[in-house]
Parts: structure tokens; sequence; C-alpha cells
């Protein structure tokens, strides 16, 4: 996305002169004689930085400068001036602006002082994409049609700034791939902000999405900044938009049609730039059909559509999937961590109904609680490997006789394995063959 700054400056020569200078660089700039014309031009786009001068006919600078935080509080601020003292720059710097400058002025810094301001907003941006979605941006695993299908289609959506509905059961991964297109879209640097719709209580959601001001409520003592404003420029996830109230929702379709919203108690509209991407586990044809969805909203939200693909649906990722989240359960444990080819056939076949989300959680599960690197089938849970649980079936309650039938049966399984060899069968159970012989004289075996 383009910076866009905006210079106000009553003098023509200062004004083109920066104008010129500052379009040099590469950013888009617009200009305005006076503040009353600058004001009305930061209603209508959005500007990263005004450059402004303090004396002016009409609205002056510092009054600009109070318009602006309260229009548009992440638009940063410099102001100049001729008439300046320590005072009057301590007094610009409480009320919000970024910068004050004392003319004349060299060009060089000037240029210097944005790209510095421009590149903290910029870091800004980044850490509130980190805040918000922290470990959301995770490869998509799996090479099996139906995922590849849903791949390309990211592929095609991520350089158009189209609505997307994504849609799929818990657990599949959707959040990933709204991450996905967001960082693969020309507004990768750019905020990447996600609001979970189910986890909000519905009294408090309008507030969260759009802000609110000071004094719009109880115990509102200071102006709110909403999601939708902290993405501007960027992307915004509204996960499982299908339990959004029915109230939000024609606020939501207005804010989709013109690219603007307004602050719980606020008069006037705020314009915002922000890709705005859903999620839902619901059928929203279906909610529509009851009543608890706008069929307006429906059909504007779903101008891109992506279904994402159930784990039994793409099972052929599978041993892809439980690879990746070994190594990197490994990583974290200093483990390399394999899988034994029992228990490998007995995940091919398990249908995961809590889809990725629950072969991730088997999978770090096992690895805290498995005895050996390689993970056998008795590691895994019984639902999965088959294998009654010795312990209920024996009712014991005393810890040693309790450890004593495990150890018995993961040692026959061993040998099993190894047909009888006790060197394999003791790598198998990750101990010493001295140690696997003694407890086999001690069980009898």
């Amino acid at each position: 996305m383009n910076t866009r700054i905006l210079v106000v400056e009553d003098e023509e020569i200062v004004r083109i002169t920066v104008l010129d200078r500052l379009k040099n660089h590469g950013w888009v700039v617009d200009q305005a004689t006076n503040g009353t014309d600058a004001l009305s031009l930061v209603k209508k786009n959005n500007y990263d930085l005004i450059i402004s001068d303090i004396r002016m006919p009409g609205i002056d600078g510092e009054k600009l400068l109070d318009e602006v935080k309260q229009f548009s509080p992440r638009t940063e601020v410099i102001l100049i001036t001729a008439h300046g003292n320590t005072d009057d720059a301590l007094n610009c710097l409480k009320k919000g602006a970024a910068d004050y400058i004392l003319k004349p002025f060299d060009l060089d810094d000037l240029t210097l002082r944005v790209e510095r301001l421009l590149n903290i907003l910029t870091i800004k941006a980044r850490c509130v994409s980190l805040e918000n979605c922290c470990d959301q941006r995770q490869p998509l695993i799996g090479s099996s049609a139906p995922m590849q299908r849903m791949l390309n289609l990211i592929s095609q959506v991520t350089q158009s700034d189209s609505t997307v509905l994504i849609h799929g059961e818990s657990g599949t991964g959707k959040e990933l791939v709204a991450a996905a297109i967001h960082y693969e879209s020309r507004r990768a640097d750019k905020p990447y902000i996600r609001v979970n719709c189910a986890a909000i209580p519905s009294g408090l959601l309008e507030s969260e999405l759009f802000g609110h001001e000071k004094g719009a409520f109880t115990g509102a003592d200071q102006t709110s900044i909403g999601k939708f404003e902290l993405a501007d420029q960027g992307t915004i996830l509204l996960d499982e938009i299908g339990d959004m109230p029915v109230v939000l929702q024609v606020k939501l379709l207005r804010v989709l049609q013109e690219q603007e919203i307004e602050r719980v108690g606020g008069k006037n509209p705020i314009k915002i730039d922000v890709r705005v991407l859903c999620s839902t586990t619901k059928n929203l044809a279906e909610e529509v059909r009851k009543g608890k969805f706008r069929e307006d909203l429906y059909y504007r939200l779903q101008v891109i559509p992506i279904a994402v693909p159930t784990l039994q649906e793409r099972k052929e990722d599978i041993l892809e999937l439980t690879a990746y989240f070994l190594e990197k359960f490994g990583k974290e444990r200093g483990v390399e961590f394999s899988l034994s080819g029992d228990a490998s056939q007995a995940l091919n076949k398990y249908p995961f109904p809590g889809n990725v989300r629950e072969l991730r959680n088997i999978l770090e599960r096992v690895t805290v609680l498995a005895p050996a690197p390689q993970i056998q089938l008795w590691n895994l849970p019984m639902e999965i490997s088959g294998i009654q649980n010795d312990l209920i079936e024996t009712k014991e309650s005393n810890l040693a006789a309790a450890v004593a039938v495990t150890e018995k049966k993961c040692i026959r399984s061993a040998l099993k394995k190894t047909s009888g060899n006790k060197t394999e069968a003791a790598e198998v159970l990750g101990i010493s063959r001295k140690n696997l012989w003694e407890k086999m004289k001690l069980y009898g075996l």
C-alpha cells in the first residue's frame, strides 16, 4: 500500500517545494492551502502523515491537530512555524504532534524526519499484527487434491481486495487460510487484525469493532480506537461471523459498502481502507433461512467463498501433517521423534472428527508422555490404537501394580514386534538390554 501524505501550507512557494521533494521519494502527496480544506481532505482520504503550518487563516495548525487526532488518531502530524518557541513546541507535542519544526528548515532534514516517522508507523503496524495474531502464521501442509485445489484458489485471491468467506468444520485451519491470504497480499506489511465474534459479548462487540467516543457510555472515560481502525490499510479477519448479532450485521454491511465506520457515540463517519476476511463453522445459507443472518450481508460476504476440507476428506495428508508436528514438538523438546509402522496405520484409519486440531493435540500429548523417541501403537489414545486400557480392565488402584501391568504389556508388544530379539526390543522400549532382561525375569516372561 502506498504511503499518503498531506501538506498544508498557505505560502505557495514553501508548499510546492515541500510537495515536489516528497513526491520525488515515491510518496503519494496531496496539498491544501488552509486548515479548512485540509480537514475536508482528511475526512475523504486516509493519510499516514500530515505536514502543516501552524499560522494559517481560518483553522490554524493547532486546531487542525486537535481535529485530526479526534477524527483519525492513527494519522501523525508534523507542525511547522516561523514564530515558535520552546513553550509552543511542548504544547503541540503534548497535544499529540509527532514533531515540531521551525522555519526556515532544511529539506533534507525534513525528509529524514518523515522517513523516520513512517518507519515507526510501519513498526507499530507490525506490532499490532503480532499482538493480535500471535502463532497464526503457519504453513498450510498437504499434497492431497482437495488441499491443492484450495491452495490454488488462495493464490488467485491474494492480490485482490475482494471479501473472502472461509467456511469449514472446527479444527480444519480456517484461521491459517486467512493468515495465508493476508501475508501473500500487497497488504502484507500492514496490520492484520483478528476478531472472534463468538468470544466477545454482543453488548461489547460494536465498541470492539468500531471503537467509541469519550462519554459514549458509562465507563467510557476516553476515546477508544476499534479493530477496524487498527486494521486500516491492512486486513481484518472476522472469525465466526455467523455468531454476530443481527443488529451489528446491518452496520457491518454499511462498512463493506461505504468503506467507512462510525464509532459508538460518534457523529462523523471515518473513512477506512480495510480488506475483510470472514470465517465460520456455520452454514450461513441455512442461518439465512432461519432468519438468524441477513441475506444481503450473506451475498456481500460470499464474493469469494473458500471451503476448507476436513481431515477425513484429505486423509493422504495425515502422515505429512504428523511428520510436521513431530518435528515441531521434537525441536521444542530436543528429541527426534518418529512413528512406528503400526502407529502410522492406526493414525491413517482414524476419522479425526476434530480435524487437524485434534491430530495436533494428540501428537503433542503423545510426545510429552511417550517413554521413547519412537512412538508406538500403544502410545496412542485407545480410540486410535484399539488397545484396551489394562488399568481399567484389571481395576488396579495400587500405583506399583498399575505400572507393572503397563510395563508387562509394553514388553510383550515389543518382543512380538521384534520376533523375540531382546536387543531390538530394548531399543524399541528405550531401555538397556540388561534392564529388559531383569524385567522379563521379574514378570516371568
